[in-house]
């Protein structure tokens, strides 16, 4: 299943003109300094203190940088360089005051960070159509990723039906919350990271599926 002039008396001065807002900021011109203040301003500057207290959720929220600086910041200036997250976290580390604690030992802090993101689990959905002979798969954005099935990381607290639901929804546009059963799933164990996925069938072949994320998603397509 496939695949945004007042007047007064003569005798009065003439009142001041209002002030203009202050037009929208642009990254066409910037220089990385100033984008990697402005991330850090929007990513991690205002994170409480229990998130700035462990090194690995701190690197969730630079990760959300990353994706933000490719997705947006780069399209509006393409001349800036394309970089993998282990560059990027370099560069916002040394930048970031609240970063810079860790900028010394950037290396081992995010060899933690991918290895206690690879531990968090995972949940998704097999969609099947009505006679159960077709799936919908998906591609990750990245040349070499694999197929497989809708699925994500589960957040802090998040129920799995929940976190099954709300991935489905952004990787395929397709809502299945309330068909989803809960005791209807399959477990597995991949690298030390769990996995779930419910089993949901009864999909409409016809649904026009249409990833909600960007850059994360390359190619929806259905499997029999």
């Amino acid at each position: 299943m496939s695949n945004d002039t007042p007047t007064g008396k003569p005798t009065r001065k003439k009142p001041p003109a209002p002030e203009l807002p202050p037009p929208a900021f642009s990254f066409k011109d910037a220089n990385m300094d100033i984008i990697l203040e402005d991330l850090s301003s929007r990513f991690i500057l205002n994170l409480p203190d229990n998130e700035l207290s462990s090194v690995e959720r701190v690197c969730f929220q630079v990760e959300q940088a990353h994706w933000y600086y490719e997705d947006f910041i780069r399209q509006e200036n393409p001349t800036l360089p394309s970089m993998v997250l282990r560059s990027f976290s370099a560069k916002l580390f040394a930048a970031c005051p609240l970063l810079q604690r860790w900028s010394h030992r950037h290396e081992e802090a995010f060899n933690d960070f991918v290895k206690y993101k690879t531990s968090v689990p995972v949940c998704g959905a097999i969609l099947l159509n009505s006679t159960w002979d077709k799936c919908v798969l998906v591609k990750g954005w990245k040349s070499n990723a694999p197929w497989g099935f809708p699925r994500g990381k589960i957040n802090e607290n998040e129920p799995l039906v929940k976190c099954a639901a709300r991935e489905v929804l952004e990787e395929t546009g397709y809502n299945c919350e309330e068909q989803i059963i809960p005791e209807a799933f399959i477990t597995s164990t991949s690298k030390e990271q769990h996995v779930t996925l419910f089993v949901v069938p009864d999909v409409p072949e016809d649904y026009n599926f249409v990833t909600r994320t960007r850059k994360e998603i390359s190619w929806l397509q259905r499997g029999g």
